[in-house]
């Protein structure tokens, strides 16, 4: 049987329909559900062997990106949610759902009282940056990225800037290499705007936690699962797929 996937939305998500999309393609069964509908039975939790927390602007980033969305599901989902990610399964997190891990301490379940060595925060330009950039894996850790080298992804996000705690948490996440996705261009590192389009430490454009089961990145991947997407998809091969499928199928073949 295919894994389940929990497309898990708020009120603002925007992407829960090209992310149920993607898993689908992928070959995944979808299910996407309001977040209150688990709120009122976390036990839903359990038909799962994904969840993701797709894009977009949950409860109009009131107070900061992620955070109201964050809170709910650390002060109220917070024991079932550590149950899943014991269980094995996997959790993904795009764009807001990237800040919702973050803000929810999913992704720091291994630090103590879950606080959170980074975050992130406002784009160094000052305002929301939509373009497609580059990105590379950066180590083997992460289950999502196996046997991917570089994508092409669009970007749309105004909150993106991965700033570490201190500069000894920065160094104990890339020792553990859990910066596993980072912003490329023609330098290794320390890439310049637009390259890196928010200023992120160590051009960092996702991360996972310790078991590189959990995973947040700022690209969109669910956007680009076809080469027509692309904007230059006319000079990319006729069997081509869109970098971003990858992704989704690395996710579904975990558990085949």
């Amino acid at each position: 049987m295919p894994p389940r996937v929990l497309i898990l939305r708020a009120p603002g998500t925007n992407c829960d329909g090209e992310t149920a999309f993607a898993f689908e393609q992928a070959g995944g069964t979808v299910e996407a559900l309001h977040v209150n509908r688990v709120l009122e039975n976390p036990r839903t939790l359990e038909r799962f062997q994904i969840l993701c927390l797709p894009g977009g602007f949950s409860y109009g980033d009131d107070l900061s990106a992620g955070r109201i969305l964050g809170s709910q599901l650390r002060l109220h989902l917070g024991d079932r949610l550590r149950e899943f990610q014991a269980a094995g399964k996997l959790v993904l997190g795009i764009c807001n759902g990237f800040q919702v891990l973050i803000k929810s301490g999913l992704l720091f379940s291994d630090e103590p009282n879950h606080e959170p060595p980074a975050t992130l925060t406002n784009n160094d330009s000052g305002h929301f940056e939509a373009r497609w950039i580059q990105v590379r894996r950066a180590g083997e850790q992460c289950v999502f990225l196996r046997g991917i080298e570089h994508m092409d992804l669009p970007i749309a996000h105004g909150e993106g800037k991965f700033v570490a705690r201190s500069p000894a948490a920065l160094e104990q996440l890339e020792r553990a290499g859990q910066l596993c996705l980072r912003y490329a261009g023609a330098g290794e590192c320390n890439l310049a705007f637009p390259e890196n389009p928010n200023g992120s430490q160590l051009d960092v454009a996702g991360m996972c936690d310790a078991s590189g089961r959990v995973f947040g990145l700022m690209p969109h991947p669910e956007r680009h699962i076809d080469r027509t997407q692309h904007p230059r998809w006319t000079r990319r091969a006729a069997d081509a797929t869109g970098d971003g499928l990858k992704v989704f199928q690395n996710a579904v073949n975990y558990f085949g």
